[in-house]
């Protein structure tokens, strides 16, 4: 019997959050399609989200599990000062690239640098950045345990319009089949204790709706590459 090749495994997805909600609103459409395609995905949350006004640390905590849960991605959490206390070091910078080495995924998602209303977002998104410089270094004495690792891709995610770089055009994922909307939804809404507060969940919808109807489908997430993207053929841009 003549055996079908197997296909090659898709590279692993990392996305890092300032805070339990940041990737669910800012790309978890993005994860839910890339899951169902059979990709793995990794979520590094740092920090508990202690300092907001709804919900206390292990109640935000626990929401974050839930909601990765319902993606079918893991999660962890990395302390990096306490919500509202990041801190752009190198010491932070070399803490994610540890990360990066133990990981070793091919794409990586964070927070874009373009201030916003929170602190914490542009502040992560730089050390992400620093990090997946650091993480190939093989001198890096801190680092030396774990083998470099030199990520494939670096990607922003703008978790307000405000966010968006202005300079960068994004690459637009579309979201458009009912399982992934109703994954994306679901993992919204698992953060109960900041959508009760505000209209999270359908500004989050808006611009998800108002992208695909930029670009002729039902929803769509930009992303904003950190690198030029190289492809080896225009058929890789060609939709089908």
């Amino acid at each position: 019997m003549k055996r079908t090749p197997k296909s090659p495994a898709k590279a692993s997805l990392l996305a890092f959050g300032a805070h339990p909600d940041d990737i669910e609103f800012g790309c978890g459409g993005i994860v839910a399609s890339e899951m169902s395609a059979g990709r793995a995905v990794h979520f590094v949350i740092c920090s508990r989200g202690e300092s907001g006004s709804k919900g206390d640390a292990r109640q935000r905590a626990g929401e974050a599990r839930r909601s990765a849960a319902l993606l079918g991605a893991t999660v962890e959490f990395l302390e990096l000062g306490g919500d509202a206390h990041f801190e752009v070091s190198a010491s932070c910078s070399i803490r994610l690239a540890r990360v990066l080495r133990r990981v070793r995924p091919g794409i990586v998602l964070a927070p874009s640098v373009v201030g916003n209303q929170h602190p914490d977002h542009a502040r992560l998104g730089a050390m992400v950045r620093d990090a997946s410089r650091l993480a190939r270094y093989g001198g890096v004495k801190e680092l030396r345990a774990l083998a470099s690792h030199r990520i494939g891709a670096l990607f922003y995610y703008a978790i307000t319009p405000e966010a968006e770089p202005k300079d960068v055009v994004p690459v637009l994922v579309d979201i458009s089949a009912p399982k992934i909307l109703a994954t994306w939804i679901s993992a919204m809404q698992a953060h109960r204790s900041q959508v009760s507060a505000l209209p999270y969940v359908e500004l989050q919808l808006a611009r998800a709706r108002l992208r695909g109807l930029q670009c002729g489908v039902g929803h769509a997430m930009a992303l904003f590459p950190n690198d030029p993207v190289v492809i080896d053929s225009l058929d890789q841009v060609i939709r089908s």
